[in-house]
């Protein structure tokens, strides 16, 4: 597929083009960026201010040279929750905005790593047999939270004794899910690139009809108002339990940003790693995440459904990235959208995240596919399956008053795993390589 731009990175739409193709690329994060608030517990309106500054800090940082939007990172997920569950529902929130205020900060470390040493040392620390297990791992962790949302278990946890097909909340995930399916395998053009918003309105459309949608918080809230007044935010505070939970979920998002910054050159058809560099690139993004953190968004992205719209169109102008940012942060102030959100069931949720966690567990078995993983190798099968079977687990362990869990525990396995084996056959192969 050609990769000449119908408008270069440098060039600016006509008014009446730009705001539809920013339009569009608002549509394709919007569906993920306030599911990850609305799954933690966190506020969407700040999630979508922070969306917004944070994409327009980056396109500072990077000087307007990468057609890149940031949104809420489904990697912390697990570690908000995580951390919601293990300080209580007074003392999380505040935590948890420090320890994402943290993340940004090793972002910015890693940043002024590469300037000084370049990024060799990237790929011995986190090469793709870790990163694509432990994206793995996040998608399958997650998995569980989304059948309970979708009222698609029994027991104590979901309140029911059985499931059956004639109970409303069923129903609801199971339209929401099909209706994005559908959307994600038939429909074709910019219809092809929203289908979780698809997915959403027609799971809301059917809660509504069978009366599952309290309108109440809708009628009740103001056009115009600060996010903030909306509640879900809390003055950040820095709690080594909190931070330990969340941070190691950096090692994940800066390895998905480097892969997103290639596939973004391989798109438009230039070296973003070089210039403006991923120096530039990688502190943009860090500074985005602190910024979400101090605000009360939750972690910032650069997000793969936009680097979907500019292939497909072919736009890669950074001026429609910017206004698409505008727009979030207009949305942002106006709490009716806030209210809105609230009245969106849970089961409809429930079947988006059928859908959108089996893809991050997908995603992981990609970069493992892509990447020429060869499971042949004891090394790759050991590291790979210890990590699967650490995350998905469940399992936990404790280093003094600090206790690594799931996600974190299994990244930070891979990585010692990876350090301390020796790579024999890689070793053979180099040497092969040289003699040839």
């Amino acid at each position: 597929m050609s990769n000449r731009a119908v408008y270069d990175v440098h060039e600016v739409p006509p008014l009446a083009q730009m705001i539809p193709l920013s339009v569009q690329h608002l549509f394709a994060m919007f569906g993920a960026t306030v599911l990850v608030p609305i799954l933690t517990g966190m506020n969407p309106s700040l999630a979508l201010l922070t969306s917004g500054l944070g994409t327009l800090l980056f396109q500072l940082f990077t000087r307007g040279k990468v057609p890149a939007y940031l949104g809420s990172s489904f990697a912390y997920i697990a570690p908000i929750i995580a951390v919601q569950s293990t300080l209580g529902s007074e003392r999380w929130l505040g935590a948890a905005q420090g320890a994402i205020i943290v993340v940004g900060l090793v972002y910015a470390a890693v940043a002024l790593i590469i300037a000084k040493a370049g990024t060799d040392w990237l790929d011995r620390v986190m090469p793709p047999v870790v990163i694509g297990s432990v994206i793995v791992v996040i998608g399958m962790g997650l998995a569980p939270v989304g059948i309970q949302m979708a009222g698609l278990c029994t027991g104590a946890e979901c309140g029911k004794e059985f499931v059956s097909i004639a109970q409303t909340d069923v129903q609801i995930a199971l339209v929401t899910l099909a209706a994005t399916i559908v959307a994600a395998v038939i429909l074709r053009g910019f219809f092809a690139v929203i289908p979780v918003l698809i997915g959403i309105v027609a799971g809301y459309l059917y809660a509504a009809l069978v009366g599952a949608v309290d309108f109440e918080p809708l009628r009740a809230a103001a056009w115009i108002g600060l996010p903030w007044a909306t509640g879900g935010y809390a003055l950040p505070t820095f709690d080594w339990v909190a931070i330990s939970l969340v941070v190691p979920a950096a090692m994940v998002t800066i390895a998905e940003h480097l892969g997103d910054v290639f596939v973004l050159s391989k798109v438009v058809g230039r070296e973003f790693y070089k210039e403006p560099g991923l120096t530039r690139t990688l502190l943009g993004d860090g500074l985005a995440t602190s910024l979400a953190g101090l605000l009360g968004g939750p972690p910032n992205t650069t997000y793969g459904e936009n680097v979907g719209v500019l292939a497909i169109t072919r736009v890669y102008s950074t001026a429609v990235i910017g206004l698409a940012a505008v727009f979030a942060i207009l949305l942002a102030f106006v709490p009716k959208l806030g209210a809105f959100l609230q009245t969106i069931p849970t089961p409809v949720m429930g079947g988006i995240s059928l859908v959108l966690f089996g893809i991050i567990a997908s995603s992981g078995i990609r970069t493992l596919v892509e990447s020429g993983i060869d499971f042949g190798d004891k090394r790759n099968l050991i590291i790979a399956s210890v990590v699967l079977g650490i995350g998905i687990g469940g399992a936990e362990l404790g280093f003094g008053r600090v206790t690594f869990s799931g996600m974190a525990l299994a990244a930070l396995v891979g990585v010692v795993l990876n350090l301390l084996l020796p790579d024999v056959n890689g070793a053979a192969k180099r040497r092969e390589e040289a003699a040839l």
